[in-house]
């Protein structure tokens, strides 16, 4: 088993010295994530999203925390690959130079970039980016291979060149695709690269999408495969405030997701700006409720929703004491996940509760799994 931390960069105030301060408190956890034994940090790529995330160069801040850590893995969850965002020659170099330079320690995840807020601002279509996605996710790792690399279609052109740098990492580091619906999860089982489940749906969703992937895989081949070796691994999204006030620590929890909550349907769905919910608020309840009411509405349009909607308004997560959260894991465990992805920063989270749950997750939760699969 795997234990990470994704970062968004959320915050309720996206002033400029709040922010300043959000890109500070997202190093000091990563570096005590690095002290206390968990295996990776990975970081998003958004654009435009204010307060839902503000990690618009997660290259630099990953290159900043491998600078400050000994061990941890640094992980791009992900790439956004249309060509106007990420030209695939500056991918690879990027890439490349990070994993050189932080001695081997990079994950490599792709995804789409797909709001119409973030496409639109690079001049990008939304009907084109699956052909760009995939063009350029084949592209990558044939130029870390290849001595003079060069490359034609409809889609781009590359003329005969030499990319440099090469990743440490032989072949090249392990790759990854954002993984939300069953469309994604055959891409990812098919193609030979690991599926990051960033949904809030819980265990039970995850076994599902477990059983989907490992279906692609077993679909594969070398045909159909990315690069030149295949990464077969699900990491499952892990919500958690983990502290000895259980009830506190689920307030919180159900607070932060709410903000998140909130943050998405504003980008990906139109609604309301996010607004940080009073401390006296049962944001548990919020959630169900909001979460009933979309069903509902669901049901009666007859419209099929994925669970990275429905997902949203589960307020069941390792929120809580570790007795709580070590029962929340091992229900993810047991649903197929190869890798916990605990998702702490979140817009309303205090950073003494963060690094709180950082610390109980470090010393209690992880070392309760260490030795298994």
């Amino acid at each position: 088993m795997q234990f990470s931390m994704i970062f968004e960069a959320q915050m309720v105030d996206p002033s400029p010295a709040s922010e300043q301060q959000v890109f500070q408190d997202c190093v000091e956890q990563a570096v005590l994530a690095d002290r206390l034994g968990f295996d990776k940090v990975w970081a998003v790529e958004h654009h435009c999203l204010t307060q839902y995330a503000h990690m618009s160069a997660p290259e630099t801040f990953l290159a900043f925390v491998a600078g400050k850590t000994e061990r941890i893995r640094i992980g791009h969850g992900v790439v956004c690959l249309p060509f106007k965002m990420n030209h695939p020659i500056k991918v690879a170099e990027r890439v490349a130079m990070l994993d050189v330079l932080s001695k081997g320690r990079v994950d490599f995840g792709v995804g789409k970039g797909g709001t119409e807020t973030e496409a639109g601002a690079f001049d990008v279509e939304i009907p084109d980016i699956d052909e760009q996605l995939e063009t350029s996710f084949r592209m990558i790792p044939e130029m870390w291979a290849s001595d003079v690399y060069s490359y034609e279609s409809d889609l781009i052109r590359v003329p005969e060149r030499r990319i440099h740098p090469k990743p440490m990492q032989t072949p090249h580091p392990p790759l990854y695709l954002a993984c939300t619906r069953e469309v994604t999860l055959n891409r990812a089982g098919e193609w030979g690269v690991g599926a990051l489940c960033l949904g809030f749906a819980g265990p039970e969703d995850i076994a599902k999408k477990n059983e989907v992937y490992r279906a692609a895989i077993a679909r594969r081949t070398p045909e159909s495969q990315v690069g030149a070796v295949a990464n077969d691994h699900l990491s499952a999204l892990c919500p958690a405030i983990v502290l000895e006030d259980g009830i506190e620590a689920r307030a919180i929890g159900h607070r932060g997701q709410r903000f998140f909550t909130e943050s998405i349907n504003h980008f990906y769905q139109g609604g309301p700006a996010p607004s940080s919910p009073p401390e006296d608020e049962d944001a548990a309840e919020y959630l169900r409720k909001q979460g009933e009411t979309l069903v509902a509405y669901l049901h009666e349009e007859r419209i099929e929703a994925g669970t990275e909607a429905t997902g949203l308004y589960n307020p069941n997560h390792a929120y809580g004491t570790v007795k709580d959260a070590i029962g929340y894991v091992e229900r993810l465990i047991d649903a197929g996940a190869d890798e916990i992805m605990f998702l702490v920063q979140m817009g309303s989270v205090p950073q003494k509760a963060a690094l709180e749950t950082i610390t109980r997750l470090g010393k209690e939760v992880i070392p309760h799994f260490r030795g298994r699969g």
